[in-house]
């Protein structure tokens, strides 16, 4: 069902403090916007952004997942409003969003991005090409193509798919004619270890930053625990590339090392190094399972603003709010302030 959306004008309210915002955007933040959770590959570790994976989904009828509440003028306004109360990076997700009738229209009506602000696409690559045309004519500035794999084999294990590699290399190639700036991602696991030196070899011949991530543990990819590769080895590898590294640690979510081999920036997401936890993280009953800390707040379609993946039950359901961006933006504000001062 879609909430009607009829904008009213800003009603009085208390006085917000912005504070927690603005420095969660200041420390590089991110506003994650997911379509849905519908994707046409079903990758095993997926989390969907906290709602329930395809593949669980599709193997598992008693489990649902959340009905779409939002359209595309919900989704236009609500970025506009939290972009306007301060947020500058926004991530489209999904699901696999290129799937969603709704990415056309939301993508297309974004606010004009500035020199503080950015709209990245993340995507499985298949449907890029089919989309080339109209993605042309939005203001993303960069699209983020996640490649767990480099062969048939490992796509079809991974991803549960009948697809070909063929169809992610084609996206990727779709999306350098597109935009100025493509990025890949790799998650480091037992399924693809074989291919992740290929994979690097495939970023810098084609002078594209690539980031290798270490496997995030949830509930739906806990059976699988074990597949998870630590970052040494790649690490390990990158230095006999290059001596230009260094370490991030500071904003928010898990610190990286970043390589530049050959001018091209390649950078490897390490537990390691340590996270970005805040007050609601310091009695929280899950945060020896957490390894990112608060580095995302996630717009779900059906109304929800989530700041942990890990914890639904600090979901905020903002449907009321939709068709009154002064009150949206003051409630997210408040939000954000009780999780980073642990009153939630």
């Amino acid at each position: 069902m879609e909430v009607p959306l009829t904008l009213a004008p800003p009603a009085p309210s208390p006085i917000t403090d912005w504070t927690a915002l603005r420095s969660f955007a200041a420390l590089r933040g991110q506003l994650r916007v997911s379509f849905g959770p519908a994707c046409n590959i079903a990758c095993w570790f997926c989390h969907d952004e906290g709602d329930i994976p395809p593949g669980v989904a599709r193997n598992s009828p008693t489990k649902k997942q959340r009905p779409r509440s939002l359209c595309a003028e919900h989704y236009v306004t609500t970025i506009t409003t939290l972009m306007e109360a301060g947020l500058k990076r926004v991530y489209f997700t999904g699901g696999e969003p290129l799937t969603s009738p709704l990415a056309r229209p939301v993508l297309q009506q974004l606010p004009a991005p500035n020199p503080e602000t950015s709209y990245t696409l993340i995507t499985n690559g298949t449907r890029v090409r089919a989309s080339q045309a109209w993605l042309a004519d939005t203001p993303l500035d960069k699209v983020k193509v996640s490649l767990h794999y480099f062969s048939d084999e490992s796509f079809r294990a991974i991803a549960a798919t009948r697809l070909g590699i063929a169809a992610v290399l084609d996206g990727i190639e779709a999306a350098s004619e597109t935009f100025d700036r493509v990025e890949l991602n790799c998650l480091l696991l037992k399924d693809n270890a074989h291919e992740v030196r290929p994979n690097l070899d495939f970023a810098l011949a084609r002078r594209m930053p690539v980031q290798f991530i270490e496997l995030v543990g949830t509930d739906f990819n806990a059976e699988r625990a074990d597949s998870a590769v630590p970052a040494d080895d790649i690490i390990a590898y990158l230095r006999t590339l290059t001596a230009e590294e260094h370490t991030e640690i500071a904003g928010v979510g898990q610190g990286r090392r970043v390589f530049r081999v050959d001018g091209i920036e390649v950078d490897v997401i390490h537990r390691n190094l340590g996270r970005y936890h805040v007050g609601q993280c310091g009695t929280c009953p899950l945060r020896s399972q957490c390894v990112e800390g608060f580095w995302a707040l996630r717009l779900d379609h059906d109304g929800g603003l989530q700041p942990c993946l890990l914890r639904g039950d600090l979901r905020k359901d903002i449907k009321d709010l939709l068709n009154d961006p002064a009150r949206l933006a003051a409630a997210v504000a408040r939000h954000i302030a009780a999780f980073t001062e642990g009153t939630l």
